[in-house]
């Protein structure tokens, strides 16, 4: 039997506000669109405040600006980095080209072509989210794109030094200080100074995530983003303790973070109720974490690890964090999450800042069907095919005869014939002659 000690409020979730986000963004991008950077100027000084004489981070404004930033903060970003960037590399290396002769003269390949430029969107507001610049730069240039530029906004007027720091540290080859939809725009479109880039990564709030739904088509994106989501699964070995804490660590993303437990044991997932209670309070961040539990917590009961594993692929979320006595079971029966942290040992926050695995991740049943950011989101995998046996190819040309007049298409059956023709001497009735 499964219960639930906690539900999501109906409150959860507002139709107008979402229109209102739509509405919103897609007034800007027609403005970008047809106005380049007047637009880009507009939006930025009325949404951000800020219009400098030019957006992009000239190369001595970088330089003054890490060097104010403390030096065991450049020195964690570089170990992150570093880990970042070793992951990505063996992921990189997994992704092998090959070319295989499939028959006598016919040969069949496959390449992976990184797209030639890349916009890294960072994102501000309250959160200066530096880690972003480490997946999304440091990956894309193992990838081995070329140009990668990256946008992160000011906040409250002043320069986010930390994620400028983090942004040319990784190998950004441009820094823009612009924000919000405008600068997804502005990327995805190009304006009179700002490149146009084939692919964007990068998370972002409500208004950047609705841009870049808009634009896909007109240009790549990492995946469609929504609110940072936890689930917890838990048996009656977990401490309640570190389960209630580390719900909460999330549902700080902001006020609309789904954290969820589900757990074997209605013991545990009581006293977890007592201790997020207890603990809630006293957040500093409690103004986004407090409603983020109040409307999108839930603590579900079930009645054995089976139901477990069952019901968190059924929420597909992005973070699901495995504390049970054997962890490792969740690898060889789940298939719907965007990362797995298993163990005591491990936590979100590891794979959100410090251990080296992207924490752009899949939200909102995404993971049903992809993946988060990795190498290869920025890798185009191609092929390519070569016959050099006339007979291979005459061979070919009387099955794409035959096979393209079962589709009704003549044309492509008569590049068949002519090769069959050509190289067999086979008949060409429909030729005119």
């Amino acid at each position: 039997m499964v219960f639930r000690l906690k539900e999501t409020s109906p409150r959860a979730g507002d139709p107008a506000a979402r229109r209102q986000v739509q509405e919103t963004v897609a007034e800007v991008i027609a403005a970008v669109r047809a106005e380049g950077d007047a637009a880009v100027r507009r939006y930025s000084e009325r949404f951000d405040g800020w219009s400098p004489d030019s957006f992009r981070l000239t190369p001595d404004e970088i330089d003054k600006i890490v060097a104010t930033v403390p030096a065991q903060a450049v020195e964690d970003i570089r170990t992150v980095q570093a880990r970042v960037r070793s992951f990505a590399e063996r992921q990189r290396e997994s992704l092998a080209d090959f070319e295989v002769e499939t028959e006598p003269g016919v040969f069949l390949g496959q390449r992976n072509i990184p797209v030639a430029a890349a916009g890294a969107y960072v994102p501000g507001g309250r959160y200066p989210l530096v880690a972003s610049a480490h997946m999304t730069v440091v990956t894309a240039k193992v990838a081995g794109v070329e140009r990668v530029t990256a946008c992160t906004p000011p906040i409250r007027g002043e320069i986010p030094a930390a994620t400028v720091a983090a942004l040319h540290l990784a190998g950004a080859d441009e820094i823009l200080l612009l924000g919000g939809t405008q600068a997804v725009a502005a990327l995805a479109l190009g304006t009179e100074t700002i490149g146009r880039v084939d692919l964007l990564a990068g998370p972002g709030n409500a208004y950047v995530a609705e841009a870049k739904r808009q634009l896909f088509g007109e240009v790549g994106i990492d995946l469609f983003a929504g609110p940072t989501e936890i689930l917890v699964i838990a048996d009656e070995h977990a401490d309640p303790f570190v389960v209630a804490v580390d719900l909460l660590s999330q549902a700080e993303h902001g006020p609309d973070s789904p954290a969820v437990l589900i757990t074997t044991s209605e013991a545990l997932g009581r006293r977890v109720l007592e201790l997020v209670d207890e603990l809630l309070p006293g957040m500093p961040t409690v103004d986004f974490a407090g409603p983020a539990w109040r409307d999108h917590g839930e603590v579900v009961v079930v009645p054995d690890r089976a139901a477990a594993w069952a019901l968190a692929d059924r929420y597909a979320f992005e973070h699901v964090q495995v504390l049970t006595e054997e962890p490792r079971e969740a690898l060889e029966v789940m298939r719907n999450y965007g990362a797995l942290f298993l163990g005591e040992g491990t936590c979100v926050s590891y794979g959100d800042k410090v251990i080296g695995t992207n924490h752009t991740l899949p939200t909102r049943g995404a993971a049903n069907y992809t993946g988060g950011l990795w190498v290869g989101k920025y890798l185009k995998t191609v092929t390519y095919q070569e016959v050099t046996d006339p007979a291979a190819s005459a061979r070919l040309g009387e099955l794409c005869g035959r096979a393209s007049r079962v589709e009704l298409f003549e044309g492509h059956a008569r590049s068949g014939d002519v090769r069959a023709h050509k190289y067999a001497g086979a008949p060409l009735p429909w030729y005119p002659r």
